[in-house]
């Protein structure tokens, strides 16, 4: 290809038959060691168990409880973390008797095209992408969220980041981006938590209902080791896993006609796993963090009439409204408990969200009950 003054933009051909386009490799510690170095302790892999179970238990309809995925965007910093997950923790121990909530506590970021790529890729939001430090703040994180009794959910970008945090997630989602990609569809048949895919960013439901028939398989495949080591992987299958309804470029995907239609196709294709969960940001808010309280509302009002496939909801929330972009100064110019991805509702709008929802999960209770 050549440009109009006639000079190539093509890359340089090398002789090299290989890594012509490395810059370098830097060790990566092996994740037993992490998980040896920051464990778990009793309060924590409690924590992380009852998580589990009761987020099972609404996937399957054993429970009438609506499961909640609430928290920031990205996380970005720990202490507006923790507040956070005190503030939540506190919330949900009213709200047990309705609501399964489990904080979102994601650490990396799937990006359309270039920017901030989450905790672990670059910890001090600075691109000096000390992974190996990202790693250990987030495990660390992890450990004492869980610890204050909260449980969390991730998204699972990556097919190596597992290993060294997973045994501390409660619930997994994978995004639209990666939703048809083998290989985490492979990951997501061995994890040991329940986890939902999200619809593509086309609006595509198939493609959704497919990775969750596909995760409920066996697998065999190329993996890490807790050692670091290179090895075949056999899954057994994960059956836990959901269809989220996202939205898309073409607009919102949680009103009334079109949960009945995935609802039906759930029927006919997945009868055990056909509940669904409704992401109340992203393309269901047309990118707009104030319209996912008119989406909760909406969810809200078909739990009130009796829908029973509607089982769950995604709130993108953090302590402060909005979001904020980093300067060249850093961490340091941001402002604290505020989003530096995608905007979130502030905590007072978070905890009316959930209150309401609350009273649409009593209100098709009582129904079902006459």
């Amino acid at each position: 290809m050549f440009g109009p003054d006639g000079v190539s933009r093509a890359s340089p051909i090398s002789d090299e038959p290989e890594d012509v386009r490395i810059l370098g490799y830097d060790p990566l510690m092996a994740p037993a060691l992490l998980q040896n170095e920051i464990p778990l302790n009793a309060v924590s892999q409690k924590t992380v168990s009852i998580g589990r179970k009761e987020a099972i238990k609404v996937i399957h309809k054993e429970s009438d409880k609506v499961l909640c995925v609430v928290g920031p965007c990205s996380i970005h910093d720990a202490a507006a973390a923790k507040e956070y997950a005190g503030r939540l923790k506190s919330l949900a121990d009213e709200l047990k008797d309705d609501l399964v909530i489990i904080m979102r506590a994601y650490l990396e970021k799937p990006r359309t095209t270039v920017g901030w790529k989450g905790l672990i890729n670059d910890p001090d939001v600075d691109e000096s992408f000390n992974i190996n430090k990202g790693l250990r703040v987030s495990r660390q994180l992890y450990a004492d969220l869980t610890g204050m009794g909260i449980p969390i959910a991730s998204e699972m970008l990556d097919t190596i980041s597992p290993q060294f945090l997973a045994d501390s997630v409660s619930l997994g989602a994978i995004g639209a981006r990666t939703t048809e990609s083998q290989l985490h569809r492979e990951l997501s048949s061995g994890l040991s938590f329940p986890l939902g895919f999200k619809n593509g960013t086309d609006g595509s439901t198939d493609i959704a209902i497919d990775a969750v028939r596909a995760a409920a398989s066996s697998h065999h495949f190329m993996g890490v080791t807790k050692q670091g080591v290179a090895a075949i992987t056999t899954t057994k299958g994960n059956r836990n896993c959901f269809v989220i309804l996202r939205g898309s470029n073409r607009g919102p995907n949680y009103d009334e006609d079109t949960v009945k239609q995935v609802k039906a196709k759930l029927d006919k294709n997945l009868p055990t796993n056909n509940t669904i969960m409704v992401d109340c940001s992203h393309g269901n808010s047309n990118k707009d963090y104030k319209n996912q309280p008119k989406v909760l509302a909406e969810v809200a009002r078909q739990i009130s009439n009796g829908e029973d496939a509607l089982m769950g909801v995604m709130i993108e929330s953090h302590l402060n409204e909005g979001k904020q972009s980093v300067g060249p100064e850093g961490k340091s110019g941001l402002k604290y408990g505020v989003s530096i991805t995608d905007g979130c509702v502030g905590w007072e709008t978070t905890e009316q969200m959930l209150r309401d929802l609350a009273k649409a999960v009593k209100t098709r209770r009582s129904l079902n009950k006459n």
